[in-house]
């Protein structure tokens, strides 16, 4: 099974090729994954389901644990219960950016620096509502007996496989930590880290709940330089949608962050159930190994909670975080205000009317 594909824009030493990046980067969402779609027809409570409707919801990557989420949300009926009618998950990969845009969905789910690309270079009408992972993912992977990338400097002279939709993200690293892209040698690659392993590359864009587990669990002890403690701490899996939705559709955006705060509550406190609905379930035509979901549902925790979330709840985003992020984007050259990006009084309210899903630990 290949494992992940993701997507976020570059540092461009200019504003030119950052919007030339980020226009490509919606070019590859609008093509991937549109029909892969999960229905749940959620009747709903009353006339409070019927007012409030149905909702689209854009998936970043392939039905696997990391929507254990929105899978409980569904099995559950929190959705239902929120008042929402129909909910669809379509399966990515996408940076969900371009089907925002363009209306064919309601909520992506991202990452701030796919979504602050398109809002810097293009003005794109899109705000993040919380966020799933408090810590980026992100991971330069390598073998612990070969390459060894532990820092920055050993990218200098070294072979990395990196992903189209990933090239972006790569030049960000690149730039934040002062590396010329001449001094590395990119390799495009497809999504399965067989090149890694093989030798034909040095270090693989991967994901530090995915492909560094399969590596691992290969018998290859690897590797992580985690973007997150490199030069980059920016949110991902995060709710973005367009400003007109938090104008027009308030209450149902807020009906779905009470759904998807229950729902990844009980993802929190039961991977195992999380991981049995990704491959039993909602990934079952994916042949998804249950011995890698389960470890991936249950290292995505590390990304999930922190001390923000068990102070104020899962999905929010502290300050410190915004502005890290934002400082992200400014060393990958894009330039924007928290206010550009990031819209949590919806979540507020939230919290506000619904103190007790604070305490997700129960």
């Amino acid at each position: 099974m290949t494992p992940t594909a993701r997507t976020t824009p570059r540092r461009a030493r200019g504003s030119l090729a950052i919007a030339t990046l980020a226009v490509a980067a919606l070019g590859l969402s609008a093509c991937s994954g549109g029909d892969d779609a999960e229905s749940a027809a959620t009747s709903g409570s009353g006339d409070a389901a019927v007012s409030l409707g149905d909702i689209s919801v854009q998936l970043s990557w392939i039905k696997n644990e990391e929507f254990a989420g929105e899978f409980f949300a569904l099995e559950n009926g929190y959705y239902t219960d929120a008042g929402l009618g129909e909910v669809t998950l379509t399966a990515g990969p996408s940076t969900g950016a371009a089907e925002l845009i363009s209306g064919t969905t309601d909520v992506a789910l991202s990452d701030a620096v796919s979504i602050g690309s398109v809002v810097a270079s293009e003005g794109a009408p899109l705000k993040i509502i919380g966020t799933t992972f408090q810590k980026n993912p992100f991971t330069v992977l390598s073998l612990a007996d070969g390459a060894d990338i532990a820092t920055p400097e050993d990218l200098i002279g070294k072979k990395i496989g990196v992903q189209d939709s990933n090239t972006a993200l790569f030049q960000a690293l690149l730039a934040a930590n002062d590396i010329d892209p001449s001094e590395v040698e990119v390799v495009p690659v497809q999504y399965d880290p067989a090149p890694l392993v093989s030798g034909e590359v040095d270090g693989f864009i991967a994901y530090l709940t995915n492909e560094a587990i399969t590596v691992e669990s290969g018998g290859n002890p690897t590797t992580n330089l985690a973007f997150a403690d490199n030069g980059l701490p920016f949110v991902a899996e995060s709710v973005a949608v367009t400003d007109d939705a938090i104008a027009n559709d308030r209450e149902k955006l807020k009906a779905f962050l009470v759904a998807e705060i229950k729902g990844w509550t009980d993802a929190v406190n039961d991977p195992e159930e999380g991981a049995r609905l990704a491959y039993e379930v909602y990934g079952a035509d994916l042949d998804l190994d249950p011995e890698k979901t389960l470890a991936g549902a249950t290292a995505q925790n590390e990304l999930i909670v922190s001390d923000e979330t068990e102070a104020n709840g899962l999905f929010t985003i502290s300050e410190e975080l915004q502005a890290s992020t934002v400082e992200s984007l400014a060393g990958a050259g894009i330039d924007l205000e928290a206010s550009d990006l990031f819209d949590l009084s919806l979540l507020a309210e939230v919290y506000e009317e619904n103190p007790e899903l604070v305490d997700y630990a129960g």
